[in-house]
């Protein structure tokens, strides 16, 4: 790689890093749907897979579209190395099952995607790991969990959906300090506004069906962090049990990488347009947004996020019921679980993504039967004010 690449800015990385044309010298990225590749000889296939020369064998393995795609990422995010996996949550099993096994020692924050917070509390405590959950925002309470030698640390932040931050430098040092490594899921950070490498942390994992593709299309995500764990236990695991990126998905997720930055800028300043209209309405009880001076959180946000990202969480009086007639009411929101898309949608986390944490769990991180989650998309954000305010009228 020439100097000149290495000194890319990141809007220029989105667009050409990792780039590699065929014969044919395509301006498009190629597609490549092969499931293996073919050798001139038999020797020559034993060596590749004895590893004594670097090429492809097979898709679930590597691919040239999905390279592509890992290497565009790993530019744009400062990491030194990535692997694409076939979808956000399998990108987070496979980082956290490379790092612990039986009798290891995992903290996390307790506000967490729902089926993140049943990876940590049911499934990787069946296999012998010891899952610890603290609150968040409180520094003293990492403190005391990371008093004694943990294997690894995860959060989101901000949280879905209530968008609880963690500060990543002082979590960071105290994790290091208790021997572990963070893990950071950057779903709604973005690899736009939030660096989590630059903070301390060793790991980062995207569900790239969010914002890299953004326009509602394909599935896909990405663990990112140390060459020596990205080629060794985490490409270790991902040959062996296949949850691997198709290459179609990874061709979607490349153009999208391209757009990316001009779509989530646009989004974010819509959403905090969004999140002053309903702090001022009347029927609000609560909006959350980290770039609203109101978040308990505010000057961390400022401090680590170069903008609050797309989604905006707010909570109604009336529960359930209320709730559910405002989405009703929606004509240009559309009710749906995902977010990061390129229209505005609606979720009630409740019922639906966090649906399997108990009562409990659910009111612990503030979750109510009132709260509803707003991902903005690119509509004309007038239209999108315009629409919560009739149906909260």
């Amino acid at each position: 790689m020439s100097d000149d690449t290495q000194q890319w800015r990141p809007d220029t990385l989105a667009v050409r890093a990792g780039l590699s044309r065929s014969g044919f010298e395509e301006t498009a990225e190629a597609m490549y749907l092969t499931s293996g590749f073919v050798y001139d000889t038999a020797e020559e296939a034993e060596a590749a897979f004895k590893g004594d020369v670097d090429r492809f064998v097979y898709s679930r393995y590597g691919n040239p579209t999905v390279a592509m795609f890992e290497e565009r990422l790993r530019r744009l995010d400062g990491a030194e190395a990535c692997f694409a996996t076939g979808s956000g949550m399998s990108a987070v099993f496979v980082a956290l099952a490379a790092l612990l096994g039986k009798g290891d020692r995992v903290v996390s924050s307790r506000a967490l995607f729902g089926s993140c917070f049943v990876i940590l509390d049911e499934i990787l405590p069946r296999w012998g790991v010891e899952s610890v959950f603290v609150d968040g925002t409180d520094l003293d309470q990492w403190r005391e969990a990371l008093s004694e030698p943990t294997t690894a640390v995860f959060f989101e932040t901000p949280s879905n959906p209530m968008q609880e931050l963690v500060d990543i430098a002082a979590v960071s040092e105290l994790a290091h300090a208790a021997g572990a490594k963070v893990v950071v899921d950057n779903v709604f950070g973005t690899p736009i506004f939030s660096k989590p490498f630059e903070h301390g942390a060793d790991i980062v994992v995207y569900s790239a069906t969010k914002h890299i593709d953004g326009q509602g299309r394909v599935l896909g995500g990405a663990v990112l962090g140390p060459k020596e764990f990205i080629d060794g236990p985490v490409q270790n695991l991902m040959r062996h049990t296949g949850p691997s990126m198709s290459p179609f998905n990874a061709w979607v997720l490349v153009k999208g990488l391209e757009t990316l930055s001009m779509r989530v800028e646009r989004m974010a300043a819509s959403a905090l347009e969004v999140a002053r209209f309903l702090e001022a309405h009347p029927k609000v009880a609560k909006v959350v947004h980290p770039f609203l001076e109101s978040h308990p959180q505010h000057e961390l946000a400022k401090r680590q996020m170069q903008a609050a990202g797309t989604v905006v969480t707010f909570e109604l009086d009336g529960g359930k019921d209320e709730a559910f007639a405002l989405m009703n009411a929606l004509q240009v929101i559309d009710i749906s679980n995902n977010l990061g898309d390129s229209k505005s949608l609606i979720t009630h986390p409740a019922t639906t993504t966090h649906r399997r944490l108990a009562p409990e769990a659910r009111a612990a991180v503030g979750i109510t039967d009132g709260v509803l989650r707003v991902s903005v998309g690119l509509e004309d954000v007038r239209d999108i004010v315009d629409d919560l305010r009739r149906a909260l009228a």
